[in-house]
C-alpha cells in the first residue's frame, strides 16, 4: 500500500498513500485502497485516545467516493467526531494532490480490555 504515517496524536492523524500500485484495471485509485488508508488512520487514531489497558476493534467503516486520482499520492486525514468510553468515531477526509476530495470516510470502533 506504501502509506507513510506523517503526524499522529490525539487531534489528529495525517498519512500519504501513492496512487500508483494501487490502481484498478482502469488506472483509478481503487476504491479499496482508500478505505485500507481510511480505516489505518481511524485505527491509529482512535489507539491514540483510549486507555493503555484498552484497544479498539473497527466495527463499522462507510466510504463516499467524491473523485478518482490516476497519479501522485493522496493525504488522508482523521479528525475525532466521539470519543467515549466504549465507541471512537472519527472521520477520514482524503485528499489529491491539488488538495480536491477523493473520499470521506468514517470509521466506527468498539473499545475492548486487551486480552491476558
Amino acid at each position: 500500500m506504501g502509506i507513510e504515517l506523517i503526524s499522529a496524536d490525539r487531534e489528529r492523524v495525517v498519512a500519504t498513500m501513492p496512487v500508483e500500485g494501487n490502481t484498478q484495471p482502469f488506472g483509478l485509485l481503487h476504491g479499496g485502497a482508500s478505505a485500507v488508508l481510511a480505516e489505518s488512520l481511524g485505527s491509529i487514531h482512535g489507539t491514540l485516545l483510549v486507555a493503555p489497558e484498552s484497544v479498539v476493534v473497527g466495527i463499522d467503516l462507510n466510504c463516499t467516493h467524491h473523485r478518482s486520482a490516476t497519479s501522485g499520492h493522496v493525504r488522508g486525514e482523521s479528525l475525532v467526531l466521539s470519543a467515549g468510553r466504549t465507541v471512537v468515531c472519527t472521520e477520514i477526509r482524503i485528499v489529491d494532490d491539488a488538495d480536491r476530495p477523493v473520499c470521506t470516510a468514517r470509521l466506527t470502533c468498539l473499545v475492548r480490555p486487551v486480552a491476558n
